[in-house]
């Protein structure tokens, strides 16, 4: 899968949207990709995360380990790209966390799967989570790194694609001061 092809596919199904929106990390951004208009068609998902696989196979994860909500589909589907089970964090009294009887062992190897990343702080908490378990973090992947690159997580990254978009503290945000509505569509309420 290209780049030009997945964003082919972010457009055909509305995931890619103008306006003005405040992101999980509390940014302000001008595009939001709303990855789960994409996941929710099963056959695009598998081929996401069969593709993301074949990125990420080298690294030897034993375990998938997705931050929910967002993540939880694709990590799915890179889980059985990989044949190794699939996890997920979610939040309990703010903080990320393993629930619903999910552990891991000490010295595991796991791979954190994302739908997009931004500044990493999502996947940097769920790495937390892995490690605060003793798992050894082998890597990272996601479906999009909106930072065109310049976040750096400390293990391995993959993207299917990278793209540079503009997003901004909401105190320096020109949307705002140009009197344009803020929308909140992700999963993580700040």
């Amino acid at each position: 899968m290209t780049e030009a092809d997945l964003l082919a596919l972010f457009r055909r199904s509305g995931a890619l949207l103008d306006g003005h929106f405040r992101l999980s990390s509390g940014l302000h951004s001008p595009s939001y990709l709303q990855c789960a208009l994409v996941l929710q068609h099963p056959r695009d998902a598998e081929v996401l995360g069969a593709a993301l696989g074949v990125r990420v196979r080298s690294l030897g994860a034993a375990t998938v380990l997705s931050p929910a909500l967002g993540g939880i589909v694709i990590g799915q589907e890179v889980g059985r790209a990989l044949r190794v089970r699939a996890i997920f964090a979610e939040r309990q009294d703010g903080t990320l966390t393993l629930r619903r009887g999910f552990a891991l062992d000490p010295g595991e190897k796991v791979l954190v799967v994302e739908d997009v990343v931004t500044t990493g702080g999502s996947t940097r908490e769920t790495m937390d989570v892995a490690r605060a378990a003793g798992a050894v973090v082998v890597g990272a992947c996601g479906i999009v790194d909106r930072s065109g690159g310049k976040q750096d997580l400390g293990v391995p990254f993959h993207a299917l694609l990278s793209m540079a978009v503009p997003s901004y503290q909401a105190e320096e945000c020109p949307l705002c001061k140009q009197g344009i509505p803020v929308v909140k569509p992700g999963s993580r309420l700040r």
